[in-house]
């Protein structure tokens, strides 16, 4: 038995906000007391205990986009160093894009992920599938038996669904399996070729820029089609205001729209570009009137998670020319804590952004994320004051791509319990 003592536990789906004991057996939860009556109560007989005074206890953080690389990319990352960063960010559940070689189109590819992940992994894997056979946008992926193998979504990330024909294909069977379809939305004829957001800074750095409206245009296309077949419809990495203004219009209809966006839209805009390839991403770091709309939509409910697309690149392919670099950062260990500047400038409640990690992806996916008796013992546990400098070179990541290298930081996950597991504890 483990005992969590003395912890704030702050749980959005109960609208808990107090000081509470928990006792987990095994891998579930056996049960909360206020943590004065709880005194009373032998301890954790035969068990361990773990001091949470003064930090906040959450249910297990869900990670809804990310990339570890296995299979077919393990010199930038794989399932087990990966989900170790995770639970370094204290993250319970990550959720690998379908991006693999091979492709993760079947169910054979799925069972091999899970049963690696099984093997090694620090956290849950809840894979999701291509939509299309190889991602290539012709004929549909073998849908129904990857979800039977496990996974949660199907998405052909790092591109878009191809077409509209395709996207309602994909949704019309999506619905009858009430499967979620995630979008990379993405104008691929206004993208050919671009680097970063089109704008003052793309002409100043002499970079091809994309517009805001590659996105959004895709996001309407989408939105249109989920009104069509009735689907389940979520958006990747919202980055822009226009695409929040359509999402949020989709949201008042009534309509089975979701969407997340990523600490690194949050926090940086494309004024940071400048020809340092851990800057390049995609969809690009915005404008910084886009990273404003980008704040309001998490903090009045129009954003369902924060997502960190976690995206690691050896250093041979990111350590090249701005133009020839892959696009993509890491964001797993720095994730919570830049959410938390938003906490600590008061922009967003502590409430809201356990949210945004817990009950909102978890709600995307149709879970639940609760802190209560039987239920998963997943806890995520964090300081709100302890102060700290990411240094890439302490990683669990087999990349080191990340724009936050040496940034100082306050607030930060002291424990990460999955499965009832010990998964990380911070030393210091």
């Amino acid at each position: 038995m483990l005992l969590i003592k003395n912890g704030r536990v702050v749980d959005p789906a109960s609208g808990t906000d107090a000081k509470r004991d928990i006792w987990i057996e095994g891998d579930k939860i056996a049960r909360l007391a206020p943590a004065e009556t709880s005194k009373k109560s032998p301890a954790s007989a035969n068990g361990d205990t773990f001091d949470a005074t003064g930090l906040v206890v959450a249910p297990g953080f869900i990670d809804l986009h990310c990339h570890l690389r296995e299979p077919g990319g393990e010199s930038s990352e794989t399932i087990e160093t990966g989900t170790r960063a995770a639970v370094r960010g204290g993250f319970t559940a990550v959720c690998p894009m379908p991006n693999t070689r091979p492709v993760n189109d079947n169910a054979s590819v799925t069972r091999a992920i899970l049963e690696r992940a099984a093997a090694v992994a620090s956290t849950r894997v809840w894979p999701i599938g291509a939509a299309s056979l190889g991602s290539h946008g012709e004929g549909l992926a073998e849908i129904g038996a990857m979800q039977k193998a496990g996974i949660v979504a199907v998405s052909d990330d790092g591109r878009p669904i191809a077409t509209a024909k395709l996207l309602r294909q994909v949704m019309d069977y999506c619905r009858a399996l009430d499967l979620p379809v995630i979008d990379h939305c993405e104008d691929s004829s206004l993208f050919a070729g671009a680097v970063m957001r089109e704008g003052r800074q793309s002409v100043r750095l002499g970079l091809r820029g994309m517009p805001a409206a590659t996105e959004s245009i895709a996001v309407g296309r989408d939105i249109q089609v989920t009104e069509l077949t009735g689907c389940r419809f979520h958006v990747a990495h919202l980055s822009s205001r226009d695409s929040l203004d359509l999402v949020r219009a989709a949201k008042k209809r009534g309509l089975r729209v979701s969407c997340e966006v990523t600490p690194h839209h949050f926090t940086l805009c494309d004024e940071d570009v400048a020809y340092d390839s851990r800057f390049k991403m995609n969809p690009p770091l915005a404008s910084a009137e886009d990273r404003a709309a980008l704040v309001e939509g998490l903090a009045d409910g129009t954003v369902d998670a924060i997502a960190t697309d976690h995206a690691p690149h050896e250093a041979a392919t990111k350590e090249v020319e701005f133009d020839r670099a892959p696009f993509g950062v890491t964001g797993f260990e720095t994730a919570l804590a830049l959410a938390l500047e938003l906490v600590h400038a008061g922009k967003l409640s502590l409430t809201r952004m356990v949210e945004l990690f817990t009950t909102g992806p978890a709600r995307v996916l149709g879970r639940k994320r609760t802190i209560a008796a039987g239920e998963p013992a997943d806890l995520t546990i964090f300081s709100t004051d302890h102060p700290w400098t990411f240094h890439v070179k302490q990683t669990a990541s087999k990349s080191t791509n990340t724009p936050f290298e040496g940034r100082k930081f306050r607030g930060a996950p002291m424990a990460t319990i999955v499965a009832g597991r010990m998964a990380y504890r911070r030393e210091t």
